[in-house]
């Protein structure tokens, strides 16, 4: 991977990082806003509900923001959009669609067929 294509990943993976940063302020900003006392027994837990669904997915997006860091650290190191178990070139539309790919197609499939098996035992 050339230099032109490791600064536009960089960019794009800070970019992706800086949103969900953004997305996270914006929802810590509403936790300290809104309050849960709502009168009615069922608003207050409709609204509960929300919140945990919201909460939830900013805990899913902490976890990214921690693969994105890993990828930008493989950028730093030479070893972004390859393959960590074969070593072979990563696709430039898989790195496109999920930048923080660690695997190519073919490694990610076998891994997760591999997974399926040992959970099914």
């Amino acid at each position: 991977m050339g230099p032109r294509q490791q600064a536009y990943f960089r960019a794009k993976l800070l970019n992706w990082k800086d949103s969900i940063l953004r997305e996270s302020q914006g929802t810590l900003h509403q936790l300290q806003v809104d309050s849960l006392r709502e009168p009615d027994v069922t608003d207050r837990a409709s609204s509960e509900t929300d919140w945990s669904i919201e909460l939830r997915t900013r805990d899913r997006q902490r976890k990214l923001i921690s693969k994105i860091d890993a990828a930008l650290r493989r950028i730093d190191e030479g070893e972004y959009g390859y393959c960590e178990v074969t070593g072979e070139p990563i696709s430039l539309a898989r790195l496109e669609a999920r930048p923080v790919a660690t695997m190519t197609v073919e490694a990610q499939e076998r891994h997760e067929r591999q997974e399926k098996i040992s959970r099914d035992d």
